[in-house]
């Protein structure tokens, strides 16, 4: 089967599709004025956006790796995260501390997820 990708860009490619996965690169925040939960907000809607694009959606999501630049946002992401979430379909998830690449995005979340049928 084909990889069929989207968004393609000079270094990367949004989402790539591959028998039925998707793949999604990292989400961050464009507007990096917000807090930890604004963050969360725009980058969850990022991937329900793309998602959509392919035929899947956030009850479809295989795996999440999420990534915040200090703990101390640990708690206000995951408020919104809960929020967010489909209830009877978490996905299994890590969430770790990591420097992210721009200092003013607080959270970075990658994520596999499968189409729908």
């Amino acid at each position: 089967m084909a990889v069929i990708r989207h968004h393609v860009g000079k270094r990367l490619s949004e989402t790539a599709v591959h028998n039925g996965t998707v793949y999604l690169a990292g989400q961050i925040a464009e507007d990096t004025d917000q807090d930890i939960a604004g963050q969360t907000r725009e980058v969850l809607g990022h991937i329900d956006r793309l998602l959509g694009e392919v035929n899947s959606d956030k009850a479809h999501l295989l795996s999440v790796q999420i990534y915040i630049s200090d703990m101390v946002h640990f708690n206000g992401m995951n408020a919104v995260w809960d929020e967010w979430v489909a209830q009877g379909n978490t996905p299994p998830r890590a969430t770790v501390e990591a420097k992210l690449a721009n200092p003013k995005c607080l959270v970075e979340v990658v994520v596999v997820a499968a189409q729908r049928s």
